[in-house]
């Protein structure tokens, strides 16, 4: 499950290894992405908040190639897959990605033929129509056949939806995002629907941002609410550790 801009769940690692990693620098100052240029010096910096960050990463999701993202997408499922091997027990917390989000339902039908059992995030109407962003509640994942739609144009489980303490249950959370940096901080959508959930997981459970390679980024702003993750999983280099400090991967 993704979450629209501004509204729905926030899915919303680290720099690589050095490959590319980083996001490239574009845009003059002043544009909407949010980056701004020094004085007499054409090259724009990174983007200074959240929202120029979105902006660009968006962008930059929604050129990649349908054969890029397929091959990436095949190579997700692999990585999470491996992941899971290496926490056995418990179910797998995971999400269905939007057509511009790293990963596809492959990811989640891999780990299900795995053996493993695959929660999928659900967003209560009520919840959404009453008082906005809550925890999550989270429902077994059948297939993308038993998917229906939910609010904000999502699909989730249509049955046995279970509350948000379900997600302390998880062996790993595989939690979407747009970027993760060399600290674990994570960017999401904006609405703070996993900032709510992912306090509830049990202490030490693995916290996996999935993304594509350029988006391991060297830092992204933070804000006392937001959940650093504990892992990255990309395309590329598989499922890697964040290392708190000297606040390098593995």
């Amino acid at each position: 499950m993704a979450e629209p801009s501004g509204t729905s769940p926030d899915r919303n690692a680290s720099p690589g290894d050095g490959s590319g990693g980083r996001v490239p620098p574009r845009g003059p100052a002043g544009t909407e992405d949010g980056t701004s240029t020094s004085a007499g010096s054409a090259a724009p910096t990174q983007p200074t908040g959240k929202a120029g960050w979105r902006a660009r990463l968006g962008a930059a999701r929604r050129a990649v190639p349908a054969g890029v993202r397929a091959t990436e997408a095949e190579a997700l499922a692999r990585a999470a897959v491996a992941a899971a091997s290496t926490f056995p027990h418990g179910p797998v917390c995971c999400y269905l990605p939007l057509p511009s989000e790293p990963g596809s339902p492959a990811m989640l039908d891999a780990l299900r033929a795995a053996g493993r059992q695959v929660l999928l995030p659900v967003v209560p109407p009520d919840r959404y129509a009453g008082e906005g962003p809550s925890a999550l509640y989270w429902a077994p994942y059948l297939g993308t056949h038993a998917l229906v739609d939910g609010p904000m144009g999502l699909r989730q489980p249509a049955e046995a939806w279970r509350g948000p303490a379900a997600v302390a249950e998880a062996a790993l959370v595989l939690v979407p995002a747009l970027a993760v940096d060399r600290r674990g901080v994570r960017l999401g959508r904006g609405a703070g629907w996993y900032d709510r959930t992912l306090p509830l997981a049990r202490r030490g459970t693995p916290l996996v941002a999935v993304v594509r390679d350029e988006e391991v980024v060297e830092a992204l702003p933070t804000e006392p609410h937001d959940v650093r993750m504990t892992h990255v999983l990309t395309p590329g280099h598989g499922w890697r550790a964040i290392r708190a400090s000297p606040a390098l991967l593995d």
